[in-house]
Protein backbone atom coordinates (compact mmCIF):
# COMPACT_ATOMS: atom_id res chain seq x y z
CA UNK A 1 0.00 0.00 0.00
CA UNK A 2 1.50 3.32 -1.04
CA UNK A 3 0.72 6.23 1.32
CA UNK A 4 2.56 8.96 -0.60
CA UNK A 5 -0.49 10.92 -1.82
CA UNK A 6 -1.99 10.95 1.69
CA UNK A 7 1.03 12.26 3.60
CA UNK A 8 0.88 15.84 2.31
CA UNK A 9 -2.86 16.43 2.94
CA UNK A 10 -2.69 14.85 6.40
CA UNK A 11 0.38 16.89 7.34
CA UNK A 12 -1.30 20.04 6.01
CA UNK A 13 -4.50 19.25 7.97
CA UNK A 14 -2.59 18.83 11.25
CA UNK A 15 -0.49 21.92 10.63
CA UNK A 16 -3.53 24.10 9.97
CA UNK A 17 -5.28 22.65 13.03
CA UNK A 18 -2.28 23.31 15.27
CA UNK A 19 -1.95 26.89 14.02
CA UNK A 20 -5.68 27.51 14.55
CA UNK A 21 -5.52 26.19 18.11
CA UNK A 22 -2.33 28.04 19.03
CA UNK A 23 -3.58 31.36 17.61
CA UNK A 24 -6.80 31.16 19.62
CA UNK A 25 -7.48 31.51 23.35
CA UNK A 26 -5.65 28.29 24.17
CA UNK A 27 -2.49 29.57 22.53
CA UNK A 28 -2.81 32.92 24.30
CA UNK A 29 -3.24 31.23 27.67
CA UNK A 30 -0.26 28.97 26.96
CA UNK A 31 1.89 31.95 25.96
CA UNK A 32 0.88 33.85 29.12
CA UNK A 33 1.71 30.83 31.26
CA UNK A 34 5.10 30.37 29.60
CA UNK A 35 5.89 34.07 30.03
CA UNK A 36 5.01 33.87 33.73
CA UNK A 37 1.93 36.05 33.46
CA UNK A 38 -0.62 34.15 35.53
CA UNK A 39 -3.87 35.93 36.38
CA UNK A 40 -4.27 36.57 40.10
CA UNK A 41 -8.06 36.50 40.08
CA UNK A 42 -10.61 34.62 38.07
CA UNK A 43 -11.98 36.75 35.25
CA UNK A 44 -15.57 35.76 35.93
CA UNK A 45 -15.71 37.35 39.39
CA UNK A 46 -16.87 34.11 41.04
CA UNK A 47 -13.76 33.74 43.19
CA UNK A 48 -15.72 33.46 46.48
CA UNK A 49 -17.83 30.61 45.13
CA UNK A 50 -14.74 28.86 43.82
CA UNK A 51 -12.94 29.29 47.14
CA UNK A 52 -15.91 27.86 49.03
CA UNK A 53 -16.02 24.89 46.70
CA UNK A 54 -12.27 24.31 47.08
CA UNK A 55 -12.60 24.46 50.86
CA UNK A 56 -15.40 21.90 50.77
CA UNK A 57 -13.32 19.62 48.54
CA UNK A 58 -10.36 19.92 50.91
CA UNK A 59 -12.61 18.94 53.80
CA UNK A 60 -13.92 15.92 51.88
CA UNK A 61 -10.40 14.82 50.92
CA UNK A 62 -9.34 15.05 54.57
CA UNK A 63 -12.31 12.87 55.54
CA UNK A 64 -11.39 10.32 52.89
CA UNK A 65 -7.79 10.26 54.14
CA UNK A 66 -9.03 9.54 57.68
CA UNK A 67 -11.25 6.72 56.43
CA UNK A 68 -8.41 5.23 54.40
CA UNK A 69 -6.08 5.37 57.40
CA UNK A 70 -8.70 3.64 59.53
CA UNK A 71 -9.25 0.92 56.93
CA UNK A 72 -5.49 0.34 56.65
CA UNK A 73 -5.19 0.02 60.43
CA UNK A 74 -8.07 -2.48 60.57
CA UNK A 75 -6.54 -4.56 57.77
CA UNK A 76 -3.11 -4.45 59.43
CA UNK A 77 -4.57 -5.72 62.73
CA UNK A 78 -6.19 -8.71 61.02
CA UNK A 79 -2.91 -9.92 59.59
CA UNK A 80 -0.67 -11.90 61.81
CA UNK A 81 2.91 -10.70 61.62
CA UNK A 82 5.37 -13.09 60.02
CA UNK A 83 2.83 -15.18 58.11
CA UNK A 84 2.59 -15.29 54.38
CA UNK A 85 -0.40 -16.09 52.24
CA UNK A 86 -0.63 -19.19 50.10
CA UNK A 87 2.08 -19.40 47.45
CA UNK A 88 1.67 -20.29 43.84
Amino acid sequence: MFLGPFIVPVALFFTIGAVAILRGPIGKALADRLAGRVPQQLPSGESEEVRAEVDELRYRVAELEERLDFAERVLAQRREPGTLGPGS
